[in-house]
């Protein structure tokens, strides 16, 4: 029986006899490429720009997600719609402006997740079958755009990777939910895979162990404890089964074991809640008030849950948690960056591609 080499197209992409492996072309059938396999990195989502509207729009994609928030739509619309949305914009866009990058006009987490996958591209060059491109959950640029983009440049295996070290449905499900929902709009839809979290793999709390030493080593005193502060959710997601919660203290006790430390002396917090009621505890700013009131001059916090630095790392931990911290009588406090597009945090996300693409490459 004749075999078919499926490491390399059968024809160049935009050969006028591209998927065809039989007869000539008629003269009506569409030139498709093909032959490549895609590699589409997901990052939460930004505002487009710190004026109202812009972070109108993007609130109001972000907390329509039923996903995000749960509540029953007969409470939450009206809720959303004629009070926060009048409200949290401006707020939120002036916080946005304190991080914004001038430079480029866009928010810090859409310059880092595009460098991501910019320097992703460029280690997996040596294949010339994989396309790297990068979306967003929530504004631009959306994932069913980058999805058929992909396509077309001839991807039939597209692996999609959710930045999100830790599984909760409020992130890594919606991620793929978008997805799902644009292949129900494709004739010819490509193989996907999604990734699955990596909260506990060596790589990644190694990668976690070097960046906090790095950094630690940078500074002009030495904290008495670090927090590792984490995006909250509900306790009712826990509640309901979602693993979050349980996968963040995992990642912090691994990484607690890698640097050889005691326990109270690397602790795990909740951060950015918002709303009544309860969330993950320990909150990460009663934490930090009562660290300080308790006497603790010197502290740091570490952000694990994000891979890439944004409002809710620079801003609330930086500068907001730094001044509670100030405020109750700490001396010295440091905000450890994210891994980014560090070589350490690009040794993650290369890691974890390379294992879901195993069996396509």
């Amino acid at each position: 029986m004749d075999t078919i080499d499926r490491t390399k197209p059968a024809a160049e992409p935009g050969h006028p006899h591209a998927g065809l492996e039989g007869g000539p072309r008629p003269d009506d059938h569409p030139t498709v490429s093909f032959g490549r396999i895609g590699v589409l990195l997901v990052n939460l989502g930004t505002p487009e720009g710190t004026d109202y509207w812009s972070m109108r729009r993007y609130l109001k994609e972000f907390l329509s997600d039923r996903r995000v928030i749960e509540v029953p739509r007969a409470i939450w619309w009206p809720l959303l719609n004629l009070v926060i949305l009048s409200r949290r914009p401006q707020r939120s866009g002036e916080a946005y402006e304190q991080v914004w990058n001038k430079e480029l006009d866009e928010s810090p987490l859409k310059t880092i997740t595009r460098s991501q996958a910019d320097r992703l591209a460029a280690s997996l060059a040596a294949d010339p079958r994989i396309e790297v491109d990068w979306a967003m959950r929530y504004g631009l640029p959306p994932i069913a755009e980058r999805l058929e983009a992909l396509q077309r440049k001839g991807c039939e295996r597209i692996l999609i990777v959710p930045l999100y070290p830790q599984y909760a449905a409020a992130t890594t499900a919606t991620v793929n939910d978008k997805a799902f929902d644009a292949l129900k709009t494709m004739r010819w839809q490509p193989a996907i895979r999604t990734a699955p979290q990596w909260c506990d793999d060596p790589v990644y709390i190694d990668a976690l162990a070097r960046s906090m030493e790095d950094h630690l080593a940078t500074l002009d005193f030495e904290p008495e404890l670090v927090l590792t502060s984490y995006h909250g959710v509900p306790k009712s997601y826990l509640l309901k089964g979602d693993p979050y919660h349980c996968q963040c203290l995992k990642t912090t006790r691994l990484l607690r074991e890698r640097l050889g430390w005691p326990e109270d002396r690397l602790r795990v917090t909740f951060q950015s809640r918002f709303g009544r009621e309860e969330w993950l505890k320990p909150y990460t700013d009663e934490t930090v008030k009562a660290l300080a009131q308790s006497g603790v001059k010197r502290l740091a916090v570490m952000m694990p849950g994000f891979v890439a630095d944004c409002l809710e790392t620079i801003e609330e931990i930086g500068v907001e948690n730094a001044g509670y911290f100030y405020e109750n009588g700490g001396e010295k406090f440091s905000a450890i960056p994210c891994l980014n597009d560090s070589d350490h945090g690009m040794r993650v996300i290369e890691n974890v591609v390379r294992r879901e693409l195993m069996g396509w490459l």
